[in-house]
């Protein structure tokens, strides 16, 4: 039971407007104002149904303000559904649209009688089991119009798909496939853009099947064609995406709302591939869809399993936390001078001294490649965004800190050597949230703040004309979603709270490929690890019972 202290303004001003027109007694609206701020409150803290008791059923369908299976046609505001879940309307029909789309993909199957002959030529004949997850899973995606490739970071994710968009466009020689890749957020599709371009190259196929291939990603916004600041896209389902072939990498960080949106607008005849990790956060909206469509269709599952991108100090951590093998892991963090290790009270100017070459770097004016590189090796990754440890109070102290030390000058705003994360889209400038900048000397001698472009090449913008941003020394686990860096520091706060999971810490820890720090207590970093993420969802119950 939730505490009545817990529920926010928002939870009591919807249960007040809906139990408001109903002709229920006064202790029955009573009963139904607590459990309509309880559906607000779990659906703000990422569940998308509530689970009833026979009680209180009975109360929401005396209310007549809720649908069941009975009369599910119907249009109120609260659903029912046969398992006896509370549903926002809204997040059932998210639901049902959902599942009825992959269940009809599900149906689309193709055979190919020289299947094997043409993966011999992308996968190698092997007795690695891991080498044959990755040809399963190009099996499963060329035979299947859904198909979901999880595992870890580093495991091939990006260089399978790679060569299962080959191999379809080489079945499909006569007429080349019309192909999208996206992610989640700006940061994400950049990411995926530089795997594919790098993973191309290396592909045993033919030129004319390269030169098709594509290279651009774009995130799901821009996909499906946002209309800010409405919840509507251009493509839905009357209007469908143009694609053969779609593939969404990232896909633990979409909610429900999304993905049912981004499924309604597929074609009947297209092959959808979601690439993601189903051990790391979930979305920061309602839901866990990638863990759920995991769990309830495994025949379209393939997980990859050998980790390529890290070493095997870091991927025995991330095995640890993820089987809440607490004792074991803080174990590994108390080697100094190792891959894994825990800092002491001195931290602030070990995380200085990390960006002594980046500001180098800056005085004798290098390459912004160079300068953006260097920049990129070293993160501060923080559980909050205020309060101790937290990321607006490590920038603020690691800045003072390099003002000391004469490295930056924080008389104004935008110093040169400010890093900086977009907070808000700006379709006209191209820059969305979670594009990192520079803020550097321009060739006149004009302070611009430089971001990277998919071409490789670097854009510069006066800072008067960025959309919203923040000094990005440090950053929440969050957004460090779909990067990678050579080193990260992991800081916790000092206590425990809700937020802090083995999700988030394995989300955080799998951000580096070499090394990692951490600044916590064993007492802090122990409850971290035994506590996990536990959303209430009906989607994988509506997959093994469908809803009639």
């Amino acid at each position: 039971m939730i505490e009545l202290s817990q529920f926010s303004r928002l939870d009591s001003a919807f249960s007040q407007f809906f139990s408001a027109s109903t002709l229920i007694s006064e202790l029955e609206k009573a009963s139904l104002k607590n459990l309509l701020a309880q559906l607000s409150y779990t659906y703000y803290h990422g569940n998308t149904c509530l689970k009833l008791t026979a009680q209180q059923q009975k109360i929401l369908l005396n209310s007549k303000l809720v649908t069941t299976s009975e009369n599910h046609s119907t249009v109120l505001p609260l659903h029912i559904d046969q398992h006896n879940y509370l549903y926002l309307r809204r997040y059932w029909d998210y639901e049902q649209c959902l599942i009825a789309k992959l269940r009809a993909m599900q149906q689309n199957n193709s055979s190919f009688s020289n299947l094997n002959k043409l993966l011999d030529a992308f996968f190698e004949k092997t007795f690695d089991s891991e080498t044959n997850y990755q040809r399963e899973a190009a099996k499963c995606a060329v035979s299947q119009n859904f198909t979901i490739i999880t595992g870890g970071p580093g495991t091939g994710k990006t260089t399978t798909v790679v060569k299962i968009i080959a191999l379809l466009q080489q079945i499909n020689a006569d007429k080349p496939l019309h192909i999208a890749l996206a992610a989640p957020t700006g940061k994400a599709a950049m990411r995926l853009q530089e795997s594919i371009t790098n993973s191309k190259a290396k592909l045993n196929c033919e030129q004319s099947i390269k030169d098709v291939l594509p290279e651009t990603v774009t995130t799901i916004h821009r996909l499906l064609g946002a209309k800010p600041p409405s919840p509507y896209f251009r493509y839905n389902e009357k209007n469908l995406l143009p694609y053969d072939l779609i593939v969404i990498d990232e896909a633990s960080m979409i909610d429900l709302a999304m993905m049912s949106k981004l499924v309604a607008a597929i074609k009947p005849s297209a092959r959808l591939i979601l690439l993601g990790d189903k051990e790391q956060l979930a979305s920061v909206e309602s839901g866990t869809v990638l863990a759920d469509l995991t769990e309830a269709l495994p025949n379209n599952t393939i997980e990859l399993q050998k980790t390529y991108r890290f070493k095997n100090e870091i991927k025995a951590f991330a095995q640890a936390i993820n089987q809440k093998n607490a004792f074991q892991a803080w174990e590994l963090t108390q080697n100094k001078n190792a891959v894994i290790e825990h800092l002491g009270d001195d931290f602030l100017d070990y995380l200085a001294n990390q960006h002594t070459t980046y500001f180098e770097l800056i005085k004798t004016r290098a390459d912004f490649k160079e300068i953006y590189a260097t920049f990129n090796k070293f993160q501060i990754l923080c559980a909050h965004r205020e309060g101790k440890n937290s990321v607006s109070d490590l920038n603020y102290r690691l800045e003072k800190i390099l003002r000391d030390r004469k490295q930056i000058n924080l008389s104004t705003t935008w110093y040169v050597g400010r890093p900086v994360m977009i907070t808000q889209n700006n379709a006209a400038l191209q820059l969305y949230n979670g594009d990192i900048g520079l803020c550097l000397s321009d060739e006149n001698g004009e302070k611009k703040v430089f971001f990277p472009r998919p071409d490789g090449n670097s854009q510069g913008y006066s800072p008067a004309r960025l959309p919203h941003c923040e000094t990005v020394f440090a950053m929440t686990i969050h957004k460090s979603q779909g990067s990678e860096f050579e080193e990260v520091c992991v800081c916790l706060p000092e206590y425990q709270q809700t937020i802090l999971t083995k999700e988030l810490l394995y989300t955080a820890i799998t951000r580096a490929k070499e090394r990692i720090k951490l600044v916590t207590t064993e007492a802090i970093f122990t409850a971290t690890v035994q506590a996990s993420i536990t959303r209430v969802t009906g989607l994988v119950e509506q997959f093994v019972v469908p809803y009639n």
